[in-house]
């Protein structure tokens, strides 16, 4: 069907009214026009259609048959409209979903890739909230948490597993002793001082168990949070361990070098949720994550 197979749209308006209140001078007031402006487009759409909709009953009017059946037509119609209006302005106006996790994974890889999670999922709307340390055992303020970690859980979560981590050590090409340190077996690197992080404290051991060697006996500047530490490692400053998702955009750029590739833990990156919540939305925020962790 094409437009031009449709009365105009204005006049199928005025008769819907004219017939739903059962008068000319009501569906003017209810439209907020005059009488005249009614009956003219009523006209309109009887000339359109062929046939005369409405007929003179004493002061009133009454509807034909073929006004009846374009009433019923009518009345569906702009029901229907305005069904999917209101769907439309509680779908726009739905508070966002609360994302949790850590500052550093927030930062190096969730923000980065809001552009594309915007293309790929527009109507989920998510306020991303950091938080550093363990997540409370109830998520209380949060619909989600995003995190790596490793079971067990706790017993009032829901947690959908996306993927493995995988660390292995980087450091920069600007470090001074970059091609020096680049050559080094895991043994020999694990006695160098070490960038690290209290936030991980597990990072180096579990890298150097993958690669049965004994864990570093000293290590040379700490920091609170991971996103510091790479940071660091970025300006040069010394080797730091990382999840390789967390420096695959500085790998990628070369602002980082990974010599000793990277290996898997016994952790992974999980989307947690309350148990007893059901979220379609976080589904398919989990299954997207998934995809992109791939």
């Amino acid at each position: 069907m094409s437009e031009a197979d449709l009365p105009p749209l204005n006049a199928i308006r005025a008769f819907e009214a004219a017939a739903r209140l059962g008068s000319l001078s009501r569906a003017a007031e209810a439209l907020h026009v005059t009488h005249g402006a009614i009956s003219r487009q009523v006209r309109l759409l009887e000339d359109a259609l062929g046939t005369a909709l409405f007929v003179r009953a004493g002061r009133g009017l009454r509807l034909t048959p073929a006004g009846e059946r374009m009433r019923d037509a009518a009345g569906d119609a702009f029901a229907r409209l305005q069904g999917a209006a209101a769907t439309i302005r509680r779908a726009g106006t739905a508070p966002a979903r609360v994302l949790g996790c850590p500052g550093s994974l927030l930062a190096r890889w969730m923000i980065p890739r809001l552009p594309r999670l915007a293309e790929a999922l527009p109507d989920l709307k998510l306020h991303l909230s950091p938080h550093e340390g363990a997540f409370p055992a109830s998520l209380e303020g949060f619909d989600a948490a995003l995190l790596i970690g490793q079971a067990p859980w706790p017993v009032s979560w829901a947690v959908r597993t996306l993927a493995p981590e995988r660390i292995g050590p980087v450091l920069s090409p600007r470090h001074a002793e970059s091609t020096r340190l680049s050559e080094l077996s895991p043994e020999a690197l694990l006695r160098e001082p070490l960038l690290h992080t209290g936030s991980r404290p597990q990072a180096w051991p579990a890298w150097a168990a993958a690669h049965d060697a004994a864990p570093p006996q000293t290590l040379g500047t700490g920091f609170d949070h991971l996103y510091f530490l790479l940071e660091a490692a970025v300006a040069g400053l010394g080797v730091a361990i990382a999840p390789q998702e967390l420096v695959a955009d500085d790998l990628a750029a070369g602002r980082l070098l990974a010599p000793w590739g990277f290996v898997e833990t016994d952790a992974h990156w999980v989307l947690a949720t309350p148990r007893d919540s059901a979220d379609a939305g976080i589904d398919v925020l989990a299954a997207w994550l998934a995809r992109e962790l791939a």
